[in-house]
């Protein structure tokens, strides 16, 4: 299966192999997606790209596809949201980061004044390139590895220069990669975010319709979720502006 791809002078969407699962339905359910994408009934490609996901297929160029079919068909906040749950299958794509940012720019609200933490954004610097499980299994290997050298120095009575300075090393390491596996971990899953899906997405000071109005959102604004009621969400921005929005408004990656 491959990925839909669309050239323009900033945006690229780029062929590709899929695989989304092995059953041969969702294959040819998957290619006539990709038929109506080309043919540009992109609301059509939208449903049968939705009926592969429904049968428990996930990929990250099945996510991109949704994405480039939800933007070419008008509809930005489903658009980001794909895109946004591909990044965290293949963070180290450039398509999906590139296609990630610019339908960003066609918000029309924009988030001035973001207040950056310079520290979470250098480990975000680290990570955002790699998968958790890639982080994860470097983790596990370090720690194979210091616990095997422990047992060169202290089981076989082992303690020259290169051991003492292999143990060091290898819990440096050890302590570094396990503590970004923890701040991934914590960063993609544990945080909850959500995209603005809804063009009138009033977000209000408290949890009510009569709240007064603390802001207007925007489809493809993303937002953490800090809490919740039965229905809204009270949600922080990327500018740290904070308040309630419902949640039939967004969709919670």
């Amino acid at each position: 299966m491959r990925r839909i791809i669309l050239l323009t002078v900033t945006l690229c969407f780029l062929p590709a192999i899929l695989f989304v699962g092995g059953a041969a339905a969702q294959t040819d359910e998957f290619a006539m997606a990709n038929e109506f994408y080309e043919n540009k009934d992109y609301s059509s490609a939208v449903r049968l790209y939705l009926s592969v996901l429904n049968h428990g297929a996930e990929s990250a160029n099945l996510y991109f596809n949704l994405g480039n079919a939800y933007f070419k068909d008008g509809d930005l906040g489903h658009a980001v949201f794909y895109y946004l749950k591909a990044r965290r299958l293949a963070p180290d794509d450039q398509d999906i980061i590139h296609n990630l940012e610019f339908v960003r720019q066609f918000s029309r609200v924009q988030m001035e004044g973001v207040e950056l933490n310079p520290l979470r954004t250098f480990f975000i610097g680290l990570v955002e390139g790699y998968r958790l499980g890639t982080l994860a299994w470097l983790s596990s290997i370090f720690f194979i590895l210091f616990v095997l050298i422990l047992c060169v120095r202290y089981g076989l009575g082992v303690s020259n220069f290169p051991v003492r300075i292999g143990a060091v090393v290898l819990l440096v390491l050890l302590l570094a990669s396990s503590g970004l596996t923890s701040f991934k971990y914590r960063d993609d899953y544990l945080t909850r975010r959500a995209v603005i899906i809804t063009e009138d997405a009033n977000v209000h000071t408290g949890p009510s319709d009569q709240s007064d109005v603390e802001l207007e959102g925007a489809p493809g604004l993303i937002v953490e979720i800090i809490s919740e009621t039965v229905d809204y969400y009270d949600v922080l921005f990327e500018n740290k502006r904070r308040g309630w929005i419902k949640k039939d408004q967004v969709a919670v990656l």
